[in-house]
């Protein structure tokens, strides 16, 4: 047997126990994987030591293009991604212009087009405005579906109010994910901000009570409606039930936890990091921290997401509250993952399914997600065992910073594989971008 090129020796994760193995990919498919000792190839990658995971994906970045080039673009987000091993990446609506049409979304395929280090796809913003082409754009070419903004969001993406809500969600089928907040609790409480404001308050201000109302409404509308929701980056232990009990009664419901809101806790990351920790919905107590680690122990999440949502160190200085909300992510988000593994807290194969497995299945992401012939080329392979400090230096994004900067994490990636090609090589970049539209069909 002949192949392109051929990873040898790897410990396998997906869609099995894993197992040492190799892999053998001609063009830009698995074509056979096992004990391939005898074959041959154009290229031989040794994965001795190393664990073989799928392309990780990423369901919510933030790449500010267009409109916000300067805190991030597609192709630093992507780049990003890459080297952070994430191979495909579902982006948010939230630019200048926001994606809420058929011409907006074609925009950003043909800047991504060539310049993308990563595979990629881009959600469409819901509006009142744009509720009755929902049911056409959820399927054009390059879209995972429509993303409603609860909270968090100024403009045509906010759709706060319950009749808004139920049109949106009578307007279509696929999936929607979920920014909740409520809108008017939060718009209330900024009034309690303190006469000397830091960062500390913003969990205050936007408090867990506003992410369970929200929590609680959007998950009645999708019982009244059948439309199944993806409840995006899950910050109190006050969700987790209502979430379990819509899954036991086959809403549909699926949810999300990032990596920063199991890492950080409040006011400890708002005392170190003012404002470079301050994001929507907000970090919050080791209490609610606890009571996401126990909700994932429980199989109540069932993806992990970036959230990857730069701003640059400028913007983000100014006075708390007029810093902005979000901090970078993607490249990082494996790397925790895996400190987390290396600590004992979850499975190597809690981030397959969670990080590549799930996100393929929840969004119909065609030949994504596993290691298996027929599917396609995309691996991360990983030294688990390694452990580094993050510094500033090895930031890839736009931004410049990570709230990770001085912590060891345990977990790093060496190489990366795209359509069957190496893309990272040793940590870093190999050739150029090859990134393409995801297939949601």
């Amino acid at each position: 047997m002949h192949f392109d090129l051929l990873v040898r020796n790897g410990t396998l994760f997906s869609p099995q126990e894993p197992r040492v193995g190799d892999i053998g990919i001609r063009g830009d498919k698995i074509t056979a994987i096992g004990d391939l000792s005898g074959a041959t190839a154009n290229e031989t990658l040794d994965a001795e030591h190393l664990i073989v995971l799928p392309g990780l994906i990423d369901t919510q970045v933030h790449f500010r293009e267009p409109g916000l080039e300067h805190k991030e673009d597609l192709e630093s987000g992507t780049r990003s991604a890459l080297v952070g091993g994430v191979t495909s990446i579902l982006e948010m609506p939230n630019t200048n212009p926001t994606t809420t049409t058929q011409l907006t979304l074609e925009d950003k395929l043909s800047r991504a087009a060539g310049r993308a280090w990563c595979h990629y796809g881009f959600f469409v913003g819901a509006t009142t405005d744009n509720v009755e082409h929902l049911p056409e754009l959820e399927m054009l070419p390059g879209t995972p579906g429509i993303k409603i903004f609860m909270g968090s969001s100024t403009g045509p993406l906010l759709v706060g109010q319950d009749d808004e809500l139920r049109q949106v969600l009578l307007a279509g089928r696929k999936r929607c994910p979920i920014h909740a907040e409520d809108e008017p609790r939060n718009r209330e409480r900024k009034a309690l901000i303190s006469s000397e404001a830091h960062a500390r308050e913003h969990p205050f201000l936007r408090d867990a009570e506003s992410a369970r109302l929200a929590t609680e409404r959007i998950l009645r509308l999708s019982h009244e409606t059948g439309r199944p929701v993806h409840i995006l980056h899950v910050s109190t232990a006050l969700e987790s039930p209502m979430i379990a009990k819509a899954k036991r009664e086959g809403l549909g419901t699926t949810a999300e936890v990032t990596p920063q809101h199991l890492f950080f806790t409040a006011p400890d990351c708002y005392d170190r990091l003012g404002s470079l920790a301050q994001m929507n919905p907000p970090i919050r107590s080791s209490e609610h921290r606890d009571g996401l680690w126990q909700a994932l122990s429980e199989g109540v999440f069932d993806v992990f997401g970036s959230d990857h949502a730069p701003h640059t160190l400028a913007e983000k200085s100014q006075p708390y509250p007029a810093s902005p909300s979000g901090m970078p992510g993607v490249q990082t988000m494996l790397s925790v993952l895996l400190t987390f593994a290396s600590q004992g807290r979850i499975g190597i194969e809690t981030i397959v399914r969670m990080a590549c497995e799930a996100p393929a299945l929840i969004y119909g992401i065609h030949g994504k997600g596993r290691i298996e012939v027929g599917f396609d080329a995309d691996l991360t392979l990983v030294d688990a065992k390694r452990s580094r400090v993050f510094e500033r230096s090895m930031v890839q994004s736009k931004c410049g910073w990570s709230p990770y900067e001085g912590e060891t994490l345990t977990g790093w990636v060496e190489h990366v594989v795209l359509n069957g090609r190496v893309a990272v090589r040793e940590g870093q970049l190999a050739g150029s971008p090859t990134g393409r539209m995801l297939d949601f069909t």
